[in-house]
């Protein structure tokens, strides 16, 4: 069954007396459930010598708590045909387990358990440190992961976007298991969380094992709100960076406006019109980079004329103004001051004379396809549920989504001019010098 666009599946809403917010999305129809706890906590809640802390204790939470030990949870979840998984973001983390609906006991036993009372003892949090430092070797093994962090490091002085949730590596590397302790201690606990249950169970056995298993945590969890501004940038900044592989990249980054600004709508769709899709309302996966899309603006203009072997745009709103970032890998032969300057004809053009009719169309008509298919499964439904209401209200998404769908040529112009006026653009250049350690295509 396909959903109206835009329309929620029905929910209970409510919030415990410690301050943990929670949604139950019963279908009678699913034979799965899938349990999300997501944490307003990031790497945005960080700071220089605590980078990676975020994603740290994501591991750690499934190193042992009271009721599980090490190993258990994983176990618990897998030998009753369950997946489970976590991830780190720069505005919160989530954990999530999706189970047979007659499991649904073990991972409400597992988040209610690990909620406030994870042990993070010395010796795994030890453990988890060459664990955490590989996983980040690993990912410099992709020029596109060195551009990203280099792009973000030039785009923001101040703000703690400019690190990874990955963390630096000298913070890794000396971050202690008490001070990793203290952070889980500060920023974890029902104040900050949401709990979404999605998919088949009966609603009210399920409110009544949370408020008895929930009800009962402190009411802890620090204000996760980050008062750190960002000042406009005053000047255009560039960067190359060469390193091992045969991958040439360019990357380009706008400052982008935050979910709630008024010009989010409008620059939702210019990244459909560069890019083919936005992430919020993607018939795609629910998360993650967006795919190719041979009919997107950047596509035809890079990667048709074979200037580029792939390019893509990305916007996905934040709690704070982020990047527009449009990346492009150059083609056999073609230098990347050429593919530069390609990608910024592009975008001056679209500040110039905004998109036709027909792009708008196709535009509404993919975000609305998104929109209809964002809550099948109970997977995608727990995960859509949290993450909208990490941002927002309950009527958001829905606001959000007539918002974008009513933006008309010259409004999605007016934002072209605003993102795209020169000199705020932050550029990466990536160099390959040869070698096997390329990841990045």
């Amino acid at each position: 069954m396909v959903r109206t666009a835009g329309r929620t599946p029905s929910a209970k809403r409510f919030r415990l007396a410690n301050g943990l917010q929670v949604v139950l999305a019963a279908r009678a129809d699913s034979p799965t459930t899938s349990v999300w706890v997501w944490y307003r906590v990031g790497s945005k809640n960080e700071w220089p010598g605590v980078t990676g802390a975020s994603h740290w204790v994501e591991h750690m939470l499934f190193q042992g708590s009271p009721k599980f030990a090490k190993g258990a949870i994983d176990r618990a979840i897998v030998e009753v045909g369950g997946t489970l998984n976590a991830f780190t973001d720069t505005d919160f983390t989530a954990y999530f387990s999706t189970v047979p609906k007659e499991q649904l006991s073990i991972p409400l036993a597992i988040e209610a358990d690990r909620m406030t009372r994870a042990l993070l003892t010395d010796r795994e949090v030890e453990r988890e440190r060459t664990v955490i430092h590989s996983e980040r070797e690993g990912d410099e093994n992709w020029p596109e992961f060195r551009v990203d962090e280099e792009l973000y490091q030039l785009g923001f002085r101040h703000h703690p976007y400019r690190w990874e949730p990955l963390g630096r590596k000298e913070d890794i590397r000396a971050l202690t298991p008490e001070a990793l302790r203290k952070y889980y201690r500060h920023f974890y606990g029902p104040k900050n969380a949401v709990l979404v249950v999605s998919g088949g169970f009966d609603s009210p056995e399920v409110e009544r094992t949370v408020r008895s298993s929930f009800g009962r945590l402190p009411a802890v969890g620090a204000d996760p709100h980050v008062r750190e501004v960002e000042p406009e940038p005053n000047g255009e900044r560039r960067s190359t960076l060469r390193g091992p592989g045969t991958t040439p990249l360019v990357a380009i980054g706008w400052r982008s406006p935050a979910i709630h600004d008024a010009e989010t709508p409008a620059a939702i769709v210019l990244d459909v019109l560069l890019g083919g899709e936005t992430r919020l309302f993607s018939s795609g996966a629910s998360w993650g980079r967006g795919g190719e899309h041979p009919s997107s603006r950047l596509y035809r203009a890079l990667v048709d004329p074979a200037l580029a072997v792939r390019a893509a745009s990305e916007y996905r709103p934040r709690v704070h103004p982020s990047l527009f970032t449009i990346t492009a890998q150059a083609a056999p032969g073609v230098g990347l001051d050429r593919l530069e300057s390609a990608i910024r004809t592009q975008v001056e053009r679209l500040a110039k004379t905004g998109p036709t009719r027909e792009e708008l169309f196709e535009v509404r008509t993919k975000v609305r396809r998104g929109a209809e298919l964002a809550y099948e499964g109970a997977s995608r439904t727990g995960f859509r549920l949290g993450y909208f209401s990490m941002l927002g209200p309950v009527a958001f998404e829905s606001a959000l989504l007539r918002r974008i769908l009513a933006v008309d040529r010259s409004a999605a112009r007016r934002e072209a001019v605003r993102l795209f006026r020169p000199g705020r653009a932050v550029v990466v250049h990536y160099e390959p010098t040869g070698g096997n350690d390329d990841h990045g295509a």
